[in-house]
């Protein structure tokens, strides 16, 4: 294992041995003293026959994974043609009374004939619907908390944006969790016309925590409740939603129903779908007292002026107080204080026609809310199952979910026309970086992989860690792609301490990998493990982007830079942590390395590139170096180039796992301009080395030269 010093001041670092199957490689880690030190590296074991074990459990999965692809493959053609059969079926009750509500001249690109078989038949019969501006922006409002919460709500987002022809603000209530996933995800998605605000839902707790809560939104559940007093004052309307929910046309139609209320309505609600209300279900049922069958709150029109006006907070207050005494808890959270309110007060609701809200939840009346699938709005998973529920249609409905689940979420990034967004300055500087490229350079491709903004989903699954208070905790950190990932749980295995992932899939392959994990014990077991998705665009594989990104989001003192194919020793985690490291920082000489009992000092030299500990302030990764070639090499000169020294650790290794060749190397073999460009790239590299570092930088060019 590799150590690293910088400048005089001498750090601790170690280095690893990397065992290869079939070969021989190093590996290195770069590590600090306690108070500031910089890298440590590893070094490498003799090679080992690799395991028919592990190459057919590989095997057996790969074929496993590409079956399920090929299923959803067939399972989107039915969905499509599926859906064209519905638009023909629509179109024989349609009127053509579509409001002025869309830019109807502006187009979706690639989406125009999935929103076609959508949207067929969605307007309603009711006659000409109110009028929404153009360009009017609508006003949406969710509640979010949580990991699985903040998935939903992609969900959500997708189908908003898929119909959408207006600027849309979204105001998320939002926890720590949900906010720092879906600001990243929202800042790399670049979605023209959208506008995101967030507001601290932790601090919104003391509002509601009062009142008891059985259903299983905890007290997230209850927050809707304080939408008047959250959101901005000058904020005159908004729809509220659940995160189960799925729409089927443009959400403008919902927005335009604000004009249909007159004089005291303030909530347009669609009737509760279940017989929950009625008390009927079981005997000695008693829910919370409402109108009827009662409303469900998955799908809110709020005019919050009037609501002020109307002193709703005290007003919401008083009744859950007074009901409280004799129920004692809520059961279905917000819900039942909405209802017992509405009881007291039916003049405050416009009911709104029940294809707004289609409950899904079993045992409803939903399928009176449509003659036909084509006629649907608004779809609520409003049932614990989600898409386990019954009902007559449920494939439908579960394949519409599943299309904007899987659905290309960089296709949604489209100019509305005749609509200009607000100016925002990192599209403005993206922009300006574009367009100073020259587009007639064979390496243009290459140049503008620096410059793409790829859609980011932390934390895609559940994590929980806390890192330990001796300051020596160590994450390892690697990527992977689709075809990597049956690597997982034999890391997982070997290496039992936190773990930072970047993964760098498609929408629909997320949605694999979601299932893949969600079915291995290995992995739900394990908390400690970061999935952080970086969605696909651009024809170049960015490793170090998704090694940036997988550092970035590192809790622990140290880093330890790792690739996928790569299975820790047992016990290298425990052993990284507790070594106790010399002082100093640098390549690995394998025959020293067999017989040393102590660590010992390596100098850099050319194509250098051990796999190190670090401490997560480290530099990052250049990004200039897309696909196969000069990406870790890049990143090890810099260490050298700001006077890190490296330490081998002895026993200490991993081992290198057999996998066919990457599409990158297989281009870089067969494609003579991409050798051509990465030369180009190293080149340029090296000049800015020698501007940022200057004499001592020299020793790159002249190594580069006799190597």
């Amino acid at each position: 294992m590799l150590g690293i010093c910088r400048g005089r001041r001498k750090f601790l670092a170690a280095s690893l041995t990397v065992l290869c199957i079939p070969a021989i490689t190093w590996l290195y880690l770069f590590a600090g003293s306690l108070e500031d030190g910089k890298p440590v590296s590893l070094s490498p074991l003799e090679s080992q026959p690799h395991s028919p074990r592990y190459a057919a459990a590989g095997q057996r999965e790969r074929e496993s994974l590409e079956v399920r692809v090929r299923e959803v493959e067939e399972e989107n053609r039915a969905l499509r043609r599926q859906l064209s059969l519905a638009q023909g079926r629509g179109s024989a009750h349609r009127h053509g009374n579509h409001s002025k509500t869309y830019s109807v001249e502006e187009g979706t690109g690639d989406s125009e004939n999935l929103r076609a078989g959508i949207v067929a038949g969605n307007s309603s019969e009711c006659g000409q619907q109110p009028v929404v501006e153009k360009c009017e922006t609508i006003h949406v409002a969710i509640v979010c908390a949580g990991y699985n919460a903040s998935r939903d709500v992609v969900t959500l987002v997708k189908s908003v944006l898929f119909h959408r022809r207006n600027p849309l603000h979204f105001h998320l209530v939002a926890d720590s969790i949900a906010e720092q996933i879906l600001a990243t995800l929202f800042q790399t998605w670049m979605v023209p016309a959208v506008r995101v605000d967030f507001y601290n839902a932790d601090e919104l707790k003391s509002e509601v925590s009062w009142i008891p809560n059985k259903h299983y939104s905890g007290i997230y559940g209850l927050m809707k409740l304080v939408l008047t007093k959250t959101l901005p004052a000058n904020l005159e309307r908004v729809i509220v939603l659940d995160t189960d929910i799925t729409f089927a046309t443009d959400i403008a139609e919902l927005w335009a129903v604000f004009h249909k209320f007159k004089g005291q309505q303030v909530l347009g609600l669609v009737e509760n779908q279940s017989d929950w209300y009625l008390g009927n279900l079981w005997k000695n049922h008693r829910p919370w007292p409402a109108l009827g069958r009662g409303y469900n709150t998955g799908v809110i029109l709020l005019l919050l002026d009037k609501l002020r006006k109307m002193k709703w907070e005290q007003m919401w207050r008083l009744t859950a107080e007074r009901e409280l005494m004799g129920m004692l808890s809520t059961s279905l959270a917000d819900q039942d204080i909405f209802n017992a309110v509405i009881k007291q007060n039916p003049f405050l609701v416009y009911p709104l026609p029940c294809f707004w809200n289609v409950q899904l939840s079993d045992h409803t009346r939903s399928e009176q809310c449509y003659r036909d699938v084509s006629d649907l709005k608004v779809i609520h998973w409003n049932s614990p199952k989600k898409l386990r529920v019954k009902n007559k249609h449920v494939e439908f409905f579960r394949n519409l979910y599943l299309t904007f689940l899987e659905y290309d979420g960089n296709l949604l990034r489209r100019e509305l026309f005749g609509c200009p967004s607000e100016a925002d300055v990192n599209s403005e500087n993206l922009q300006k970086q574009l367009s100073e490229l020259d587009e007639d350079d064979l390496c243009y491709e290459f140049r503008r992989e620096r410059f793409t903004v790829h859609r980011t989903h932390l934390y895609f699954l559940h994590y929980e860690y806390e890192p330990a208070s001796d300051n020596t905790d160590v994450t390892l950190v690697a990527q992977l792609s689709m075809d990597r990932l049956q690597m997982l749980e034999a890391i997982c295995k070997h290496w039992e301490g936190p773990i930072s992932l970047a993964l760098y899939l498609s929408d629909a392959e997320a949605q694999q990998f979601l299932r893949y994990a969600q079915g291995s014990e290995v992995l739900m077991s394990r908390h400690n493990v970061a999935y952080h998705i970086v969605y696909k665009e651009g024809q170049f594989y960015p490793v170090n982007l998704l090694r940036n990104v997988a550092m970035k989001h590192v809790g622990t003192p140290y880093m330890f830079l790792s690739d996928i194919d790569f299975l820790p020793m047992y016990g290298l985690y425990e052993y990284l942590r507790y070594h106790v490291w010399t002082k100093g920082h640098a390549p690995t000489n394998f025959a020293k390395w067999r017989t040393a009992t102590t660590p010992y000092r390596v100098e850099w030299e050319a194509d250098f590139e051990p796999y190190v500990v670090v401490r997560r302030d480290c530099p990052e990764y250049d990004r200039r170096f897309v696909g196969f070639g000069w990406n870790k090499v890049a990143h090890i000169m810099e260490l050298d180039a700001q006077e890190y020294e490296f330490i081998v650790l002895p026993n200490a290794y991993m081992i290198h796992m057999p996998h066919a060749p990457s599409f990158d190397i297989t281009k870089f073999r067969s494609n003579k301009q991409y050798r051509i460009c990465l030369k180009t790239l190293k080149e340029e590299f090296q000049q800015d080395m020698s501007r940022r570092y200057g004499f001592a930088a020299l020793k790159y060019l002249t190594a580069e030269n006799n190597s």
